[in-house]
């Protein structure tokens, strides 16, 4: 097996994986992660080599794996355990996006707690004082109270569409394991 892409990125695509490495860019992860998450979210097959994935966006494998350690360290892909050997394997994780806002949902937490902790440590509390403090306490306190439900609908709804999507990955899903 090469590392040279079966298919490269036609211009729909690459518009595709521009765009959305720019908002991921946005939200905090670099440009390349970006790219390399939108890849494999269009990708076929969907179990990419590195060195598949460099060819296709043009990056370098070393840079590339940097990303990618990222991206699975926030839960978006996955390392695929493949025969071959030397090459690492990856693919976007079902649940990727769920986990991936869970750790954000976890830096909420911390947040809605400073804002309430900030709200105790106002000497001379004052309406606007107050107002700065509850405005951070009340969006983070709505948070932390609905999106555990959002994400546990998501997850229901992946679930449920489980069996109507054929599996096109070579190894058995961790059900059939």
């Amino acid at each position: 097996m090469t590392d040279t892409p079966k298919v490269f990125p036609n211009p729909a695509q690459r518009q595709f994986i521009e765009s959305m490495a720019l908002a991921l860019e946005a939200a905090g992860l670099p440009r390349l992660a970006g790219r390399c998450l939108a890849w494999l979210l269009i990708c076929e097959p969907p179990i990419q080599s590195l060195g598949e994935i460099a060819a296709a966006l043009s990056a370098s494998k070393g840079a590339l794996s940097q990303m990618a350690r990222l991206l699975a360290e926030r839960g978006l892909i996955e390392r695929v355990p493949i025969s071959h050997p030397r090459r690492d394997y990856y693919r976007f994780k079902p649940g990727g996006w769920v986990t991936y806002l869970q750790q954000w949902l976890e830096h909420l937490r911390t947040l809605h707690a400073l804002s309430e902790h900030g709200l105790t440590l106002l000497s001379a509390p004052t309406l606007e004082n107050q107002q700065r403090l509850l405005e951070a306490h009340d969006l983070f306190s709505a948070l932390e109270a609905h999106l555990p439900a959002v994400f546990a609908e998501i997850e229901a709804a992946r679930q449920a569409r489980q069996p109507a999507i054929p599996s096109t990955h070579p190894l058995p899903s961790a059900a059939e394991a």
